[in-house]
């Protein structure tokens, strides 16, 4: 392989790659192959989730099947249920496009990336306690009471009440209903769930940090289980919270999208998550902040874009996550590929 492609394979510019594989290939049945690879990476790092499936359904190696798991269903009752099931695939998938985007150095993309990392923290925290991660299927086995409802006893606000009252009825429907659900209220529904978490069963005012509405009559369901675990869920909502309010997160905000101004630099960007990670590992009145937890991570990890945020997202999940390795496994089998295909002469 020339030095020049091996430099765009190792840089992960899996679009170049398939300019040049394009003008390339020719008839060879593996260059071809390569070339798909590529445009299937590339639409992998853009966090094309909607059709993670689709890309998918095109391959058959082990990256493959990782992917489906980490993708939303297209059909609203598809017996694989990938992100709904479990964030965990997900949330791996968008910890190495973390990685992935500073290493080609592309600013605005880590604030991108780092701002729906936050869009699904508090879910993931839920996970635990759901048993799966806010599939509206399960949903009515999950919640009840109040849920949904329009109770006067419930605090949750307009917004929560219509994105409670959707995650019940969501897969009864038909694709289109379904599709909506998903593109406008699906990423709210770890909010509403915090809401009910932050109840005044579990922990007292001032024991932890304040960071949103917080429930003073819980539901039944809302309550189950011993005081420990509902304690442990209450800090891990909070601290997924703590980072949707954090400076990263608020970069995304300034970062407008089609002007000419207002795209952070890296300065910035370090500056930020400084800020955010001094919040997050801040210590808290009853000594409760899962950072705190002596999980086998290291806070600051200098390998990471953006150090300590493995830590903050498997802390927020109550278990180990870590970056995965879906899009780099592709350039593995895009050179081995392009390798096969010179040494036959062909390339």
């Amino acid at each position: 392989m020339d030095e020049s492609l091996a430099s765009l394979l190792r840089g992960h510019w899996y679009d170049a790659v398939v300019a040049v594989l394009h003008d390339r290939d020719g008839d060879d049945p593996r260059l071809q192959h390569a070339e798909r690879l590529a445009l299937a990476a590339k639409r992998i790092l853009d966090l094309d989730a909607e059709d993670f499936g689709q890309i998918a359904s095109e391959f058959s190696s082990a990256w493959a099947r990782s992917l489906v798991e980490a993708s939303f269903p297209v059909e609203p009752r598809d017996p694989r249920r990938g992100a709904l099931s479990s964030l965990v695939g997900l949330y791996e998938l968008m910890l190495e496009v973390l990685e992935l985007r500073a290493r080609r150095l592309e600013p605005l993309q880590v604030v991108v990336t780092a701002h729906l990392i936050g869009e699904y923290l508090p879910q993931l925290a839920w996970e635990t306690r759901l048993g799966h991660g806010g599939d509206p299927l399960l949903m009515r086995q999950s919640v009840g009471e109040r849920w949904g409802t329009a109770s006067t006893e419930c605090v949750h606000s307009s917004s929560a009440r219509a994105t409670a009252r959707r995650s019940l009825n969501a897969c009864d429907g038909d694709v289109v209903g379904y599709t909506a659900y998903l593109d406008k209220f699906h990423s709210r529904l770890g909010n509403a769930l915090a809401v009910c978490s932050m109840n005044h069963e579990t922990v007292d005012a001032g024991e932890r940090p304040d960071v949103g509405t917080t429930c003073p009559t819980p539901c039944g369901w809302a309550v189950q289980g011993t005081l420990e675990e509902r304690r442990d869920l209450d800090a891990r909502v909070r601290l997924a919270l703590i980072y949707q309010d954090s400076a990263i997160v608020a970069l995304r905000h300034h970062a407008p999208v089609g002007h000419f101004f207002g795209v952070p630099s890296t300065a910035e960007i370090s500056e930020a998550w400084l800020a955010s990670w001094e919040r997050l590992n801040a210590p808290w009145p009853d000594g409760s902040n899962p950072l705190h937890a002596g999980l086998p991570y290291t806070a600051g990890d200098p390998a990471e874009a953006l150090p300590g945020m493995s830590r903050l997202v498997s802390a927020v999940a109550g278990r180990q996550v870590g970056a995965g390795r879906i899009i780099r496994t592709i350039g593995d089998e895009i050179s081995a590929g392009i390798d096969a295909a010179l040494s036959a002469g062909t390339g």
